[in-house]
Formats: structure tokens, sequence, C-alpha cells
């Protein structure tokens, strides 16, 4: 199996999508991130893939603090900006932030934002896997989802 086999195979496993920040002493930074699954619930934890090339993975690394905001279905443009050669300042300039506990910004309009400060971090290939402790949930009015699938993002929500 060649790299573009798997790649291709894999857009076909749909996943929430999510603007991972952080903020500490080499100040606030996010991306986009759609490899983010829970791990436990006892304590409650998640994981987080970071490529290692990304313009912002040293400061994870450093920080040591996060926070999973996963993005309602009329977060594109935020998703899209995250994920672009767009400066800090212009990428958080896009949308309303707020803080818990690490100080990790948090997304007002996110579904759920999950704060987090960072317990483990394993090299895998090309990326670092994230294993963070929760440390604050904030939640909001259900609404749709964005999710990405097939290359292409697409919109999911519960049925009233």
């Amino acid at each position: 199996m060649n790299t573009q086999d798997f790649k291709n195979a894999m857009a076909y496993l749909a996943s929430a999508v999510s603007v991972v920040t952080t903020q500490g002493p080499l100040g606030r930074f996010g991306l986009t991130a759609s490899a983010v699954c829970s791990v436990t619930d006892s304590p409650p934890s998640l994981l987080v893939c970071i490529n290692q090339s990304s313009n912002s993975h040293a400061q994870f690394i450093q920080n040591q603090v996060l926070a999973v905001n996963v993005l309602p279905a009329d977060n594109e443009v935020i998703s899209n900006a995250f994920a672009s050669k767009l400066s800090v300042e212009e990428r958080f300039a896009m949308a309303e932030w707020d803080q818990l506990k690490t100080g990790a910004p948090i997304l007002k309009k996110a579904l759920v934002s999950f704060d987090c400060t960072v317990d483990h971090v394993q090299p895998v290939g090309s990326l670092d896997i994230f294993i963070c402790k929760i440390v604050a949930i904030r939640q909001n009015t259900p609404s749709n989802a964005l999710v990405y699938f097939d290359r292409r993002y697409h919109h999911i929500g519960s049925e009233t």
C-alpha cells in the first residue's frame, strides 16, 4: 500500500472539525484538527494529533496546555482560517474567545470546548499524539456540527 492509497481511504473516515488552541510562555497559537478522540472517562482525557511540521507544533509542546474547540456547522470560515497561512493575530481576530482554567483560548461559539493539560506526547511518524487531561468543559446550546468527509465539509445535527 502506498501513501496516496492510505490518504484516499482515510477521506471516507468522517470526523468532527475542531480548532485546537494553546496559550502560554510562547504565546497564543491555534490550528484546525480533525484527528481528535476520547481516550478514557477516568480520568477524562482525549488525544490530539498534531503534525510535527506545523508552524505551531513547538508552542503546543512548550505551553503544555491546549483547548479543543468543536466547531458548529456555520464555522467553516474559522476552520479554513486556522488551517491557512494567516498570521496568529488574523486567525484569532475572526472570532470571540474566552478562557477557562488553563488559559488556552476557548471559542465562545464552539459546540463544546475541552480545556486540557498535556500529560504525554508520543511521536509517531510525522506527527505527535498529545494525550491530554481534561480540566474543564464548556458546552453551548446544541446545534448542527461541522464534519469533514470525502475532502469536503458537511453539516450534521440531531433531529428534533
